[in-house]
């Protein structure tokens, strides 16, 4: 289980920067061109057009951690300007582009095309299970372009992630809101940065910050117990252990192969500062949601 544990890590750590191109680059932000009221907006459209053209209640689902709230100022009102079908045509297009000019001096390695090939037939046969945001990744035509095809690999090796991950938030009694609070507990992000960007209040995070000190989880100040650490490390394992079939689906040498293709890519990103390195990025504190 150690192995297959550590690679779990491995693969959410250099899966995140490619991933995180279609957030950052901006280009992303032609979607305002397409009548789209800024940043958040297009947001809640491109990442969720997989799922078709959801309803508030099951963006907020299947997101998990962001208010209801927030999810409601975009969706389902978004697929009046653009359908699910034509966000996602867009988005390839923006992001294909990006790509494009994020890696024009990049030199990639024979085996790029061997690494596609590798995640196209691999991650579409695991479990969806409890995994709706993979699911519906999962069912989207494979590009077939090598460098956007490694992007659409990655995001179905974070999305795999993201939805274990609320399965194991769940299983441990944690709300959406409560894994912001256990976050900022391990210093990752303040609490009024967080409520802005996910549309949380001042009392209902004081509210779930006293059901979780009433836990034992959280001491009066906010950060954590012995108790709490102890619950954090238990979820984060859960989490690995729910994303080790990537490494098991993959084998040992083809996700060796693939672990040291990303690396390299994502030590080109965080470099070039193409993506920020930590969460929550700076940039995202000064965008207003309810604007957005």
């Amino acid at each position: 289980m150690a192995g297959s544990t550590s690679s779990a890590r491995r693969f959410a750590a250099v899966a995140e920067p490619l991933h995180s191109c279609a957030y950052y680059a901006p280009e992303i932000n032609e979607f305002t061109s397409l009548g789209f009221h800024g940043w958040w907006h297009a947001y809640f459209a491109y990442r969720s057009a997989p799922l078709g053209n959801a309803s508030s209640q099951i963006v907020t689902e299947v997101f998990y951690n962001f208010a209801p709230r927030m999810v409601e100022r975009s969706v389902p009102g978004c697929w009046e300007i653009l359908t699910a079908d034509a966000v996602r045509r867009e988005q390839l297009s923006i992001v294909g582009r990006a790509l494009t000019r994020i890696f024009d001096s990049y030199s990639w390695g024979s085996e790029l095309r061997t690494v596609v090939e590798l995640l196209a037939e691999a991650l579409p046969e695991l479990d969806v299970t409890n995994r709706p945001l993979f699911a519906a990744w999962a069912s989207q035509p494979w590009p077939e372009e090598s460098v956007l095809g490694l992007w659409h690999a990655s995001t179905l090796l974070r999305e795999f992630r993201f939805d274990g991950h609320n399965e194991a938030l769940r299983q441990a009694g944690v709300s959406g809101l409560g894994s912001h609070l256990l976050m900022v507990a391990d210093g990752r992000g303040t609490p009024d940065v967080v409520q802005k960007i996910r549309g949380w209040t001042p009392d209902e995070w004081a509210s779930e910050m006293t059901l979780l000190q009433d836990a034992g989880w959280l001491d009066p100040s906010g950060l954590h117990t012995t108790k709490g650490r102890s619950a954090r490390k238990e979820i984060e394992l859960q989490t690995d252990q729910h994303a080790a079939p990537i490494s098991s689906k993959l084998g040992e040498d083809n996700s060796e192969l693939v672990l040291e293709l990303l690396e390299r890519v994502s030590q080109f990103l965080l470099s070039k500062k193409v993506v920020p390195g930590k969460w929550p990025p700076s940039h995202l504190g000064r965008i207003d949601p309810s604007s957005e």
